[in-house]
């Protein structure tokens, strides 16, 4: 056959992504202030103004409408805001209404917990979940004990993390300690930081997986999930197929993104940041996070403690 119709036919197929594998999407709205001043953070301590606060409300609620009006894909659903979410109520009302929807596995958020918790008395528990951090300097050990336990009474899913400062190790021994053994804390390696052999031995100590996150990972041309399972989104419906490679590849209110999931490799050098690397296929990642990938909760927390 000749012709355009033939010549497509000669074209080598390409494959099709994950159709049945939920889609895993990650929302990052405008909002930006938080009320921790961390120094290893560039947004400590940052205020938004109220139009901005405004408009981070209505980008969420648009993503919200879009998330229960995509029936036909199953959806799993992580809040990576640069500030602190839950001190927000649109955050918290948002993920009580996405967690009741039947085609939503997941509705997780990044989060300092330091806002109240009751909240998620009414959300569906099984389908909600907190990837939560604890900063030392910010809050006591105690109080923060104490949020950990109102999680634990509602039966919410979380994980616990540290950054992997010097000046953290004994706090994140005592925090190990105290918390419930299924609860699996993650430890970060900090930015710029060097680990000689016997600190990060410490830290491997307390969290076996902390060498996915000491040394950046090389990346490219390596096959990735993002862009074909999972994609990053922005509030103005910006897609890209992780939040580290800025180029789009759609948007999600136009209905673009769909053509564009496929198979893809990655363009960067190097991948340093879990949210990315945990969807490098060659790590394999996804099956030792399973349905914990979003809220960073390994499959068998008892292979951890």
């Amino acid at each position: 056959m000749s012709g355009p119709a033939g010549d497509r036919r000669l074209l080598p197929l390409r494959p099709a992504p994950e159709a049945d594998a939920p889609l895993y999407v990650l929302y990052r709205g405008p909002l930006a202030s938080c009320n921790y001043d961390c120094p290893y953070c560039p947004f400590a301590k940052r205020v938004d103004p109220p139009a901005l606060l405004r408009a981070d409300r209505a980008a969420l609620h648009r993503f919200a409408d879009w998330v229960a009006a995509t029936t036909d894909r199953r959806l799993s659903v992580l809040f990576t805001p640069w500030g602190e979410g839950l001190t927000r109520s649109w955050y918290r009302e948002t993920i009580i209404r996405l967690s009741h929807l039947p085609h939503v596995d997941r509705v997780a958020i990044q989060t300092n917990l330091a806002a109240r918790t009751g909240w998620l008395a009414d959300a569906d528990r099984d389908t909600a979940a907190l990837w939560t951090t604890y900063h030392p300097r910010q809050v006591r050990r105690d109080r923060f004990l104490a949020r950990c336990r109102e999680l634990d009474a509602l039966g919410v899913r979380y994980s616990v993390g540290i950054v992997g400062l010097p000046e953290h190790l004994d706090e994140a021994r005592a925090l190990r300690a105290l918390l419930p053994p299924r609860v699996y804390l993650w430890v970060n390696a900090a930015d710029g930081h060097v680990y000689p052999a016997a600190e990060e031995a410490a830290w491997t100590a307390l969290d076996p997986r902390f060498g996915d996150s000491v040394r950046p990972h090389p990346s490219r041309g390596l096959p990735c999930h993002a862009g074909e399972t999972a994609i990053s989104v922005l509030g103005d419906g910006t897609v890209r197929r992780c939040h580290f490679v800025p180029a789009a590849i759609g948007n999600l209110y136009d209905g673009s993104w769909r053509a564009a999931l496929r198979p893809r490799s990655c363009p960067n050098a190097a991948c340093d940041c879990h949210i990315g690397y945990v969807h490098l296929k060659p790590l394999g990642l996804r099956d030792v996070y399973r349905d914990g990938l979003l809220e960073r909760v390994v499959h068998r927390v008892e292979e951890f403690t």
